[in-house]
């Protein structure tokens, strides 16, 4: 997890707690919305991964701005909400949900993450 979390960092110039965070709510969401057997596969193959989703605790729905995104749409846009809430911009969300997904590909393979991409409605946008 520790080079995921280097890579994140220097990719968005978030803190290495907030990038932590942020891939731990991603990695919940993906656990919530994405196809079982790909994202279990996909957390067994990231060391940390259920130690960033325990950290992070999925993250509640909120007030304000979060609360009403997940109202508004839920989805990709209620995990927008929570990294929001988290401390990160949607400027670094997308160069986030990248080097998320391109070290998923290095670890899992194309055959697991090709089919979490594809299951959760509007994820490709940041992926």
């Amino acid at each position: 997890m520790e080079e995921l979390i280097a890579r994140v960092t220097q990719k968005t110039g978030l803190d290495a707690a907030t990038s932590t965070k942020a891939i731990g709510l991603i990695l919940a969401f993906l656990r919530k919305e994405g196809p079982a057997t790909e994202v279990n596969q996909l957390i067994a193959a990231l060391p940390g991964a259920e130690e960033a989703i325990a950290q992070a605790g999925g993250g509640g729905g909120g007030g304000g701005l979060m609360g009403m995104m997940s109202a508004m749409g839920g989805g990709v846009m209620a995990l927008g909400g929570q990294l929001m809430g988290a401390g990160v911009s949607m400027g670094q969300m997308q160069p986030l949900g990248h080097e998320l997904f391109a070290y998923g590909r290095e670890k899992a393979g194309e055959d697991v993450m090709g089919p979490i991409v594809g299951a959760v409605p509007g994820l490709s946008q940041f992926v």
